[in-house]
């Protein structure tokens, strides 16, 4: 081959690179094909050409790609694992894992690929498998946050928490900024009841993702759990500033507010709830024990009875022993429909 051959394909080759590192993909693919015109079989120009699509999402031709890159160059780690990733996120999880194990055997330490190959047994629901590659990542680097951070979400799926909250924490610990790893070490400590520690890493999350309605609202959770509702309150304001159509913030606002014994705020932020979610039969029945606070008898029967028509048996017997209605207990209105002498319906 020429040599003006060669620095055509290298001046094409290098400026799709340029493109591809700008993330300018579609502009990159023609510059790769106008280098391909010139070495057709050169295994790097076909393997950044199949990146660019797979960054693209074009995940078959980043394939087709793949496989040329590999006709030439059998051994071609990169390009195994790059095909394997483009596998599984066509949902083609056991062909993944034997692209994922041909970079391995290429390059037994390539840590990226036992992480990738990690992520396709997990889809697979092989987690101890999955677990199993996470940790031979990690063997190879140590610091790979991903296989930390993928690690952590295999084994909330099986309900080892406190393995959970150490694999996030050492995700964090080597990429502070990873918010989405903040966030799940937050969940993991609320459902272990460790509630201080969780508000501690929803506000880590939130430092970095302020607009992450989730964790404003667990974040509120954890401190109504810890008794601390006017700053809970504040907590779901912030995530119902920015979702205002998820009836749990109304509702949970409207608990806090009426632990406060803000009954009326209560009652006006559980009607915004049932706006939402008109069949929240939690809402109407507290929305009834709110109005029996306030001593108003017959909003709280015309609540309760809304709860009744819903969930009947359920709520006749918590209404039977709860303190909320202590103060309306000995009307004749609210026995009457406790003990069901009173159809719900009327």
């Amino acid at each position: 081959m020429s040599n003006a051959r060669d620095f055509e394909a290298d001046f094409f080759f290098k400026k799709g690179l340029r493109l591809s590192q700008a993330k300018q993909y579609e502009e990159a693919i023609p510059n790769y094909d106008r280098a391909l015109q010139f070495e057709p079989e050169d295994s790097d120009i076909w393997y950044s050409r199949g990146d660019a699509l797979y960054n693209l999402m074009r995940y078959s031709e980043a394939i087709a790609s793949f496989d040329i890159a590999l006709e030439y160059n059998p051994g071609f780690e990169q390009a195994w694992n790059q095909r394997g990733s483009a596998l599984d996120n066509m949902g083609r999880f056991q062909e993944a894992i034997v692209s994922f194990d041909k970079a391995i055997k290429f390059q037994p330490d390539n840590y990226c690929a036992w992480n990738n190959r990690g992520i396709s047994l997990k889809n697979l629901g092989r987690f101890e498998e999955a677990i199993a590659s996470y940790d031979r990542a990690i063997e190879f680097k140590p610091d790979c946050c991903w296989a930390w951070y993928h690690r952590g979400v295999v084994l909330r799926r099986l309900g080892q928490l406190e393995k959970t909250v150490a694999s996030y924490g050492k995700a964090v610990e080597f990429k502070p900024d990873f918010h989405q790893a903040w966030y799940n070490r937050a969940n993991a400590l609320y459902n272990l009841g460790r509630y201080e520690e969780a508000i501690f890493n929803y506000e880590k999350n939130l430092q970095l993702k302020p607009n992450y309605y989730w964790a404003w609202y667990f974040r509120g959770q954890a401190l109504y759990n810890l008794g601390q509702y006017a700053k809970a309150v504040t907590s779901f304001d912030k995530g119902l500033a920015l979702v205002p159509e998820i009836y749990d913030g109304w509702y949970m606002k409207a608990q806090a507010l009426s632990q406060l014994g803000c009954y009326y705020g209560a009652i006006d932020h559980f009607d915004k709830a049932l706006e939402v979610e008109p069949k929240l039969h939690k809402a109407w029945y507290r929305k009834a024990c709110c109005y029996a606070g306030t001593g108003n008898v017959e909003l709280a029967i015309e609540n309760l009875k809304q709860a009744l028509n819903l969930y009947p048996q359920q709520y006749r017997q918590i209404a039977k022993n709860d303190s909320d209605f202590d103060g309306i207990r000995q009307d004749k209105r609210f026995q009457a429909l406790i003990l069901g002498k009173v159809n719900s319906q009327d």
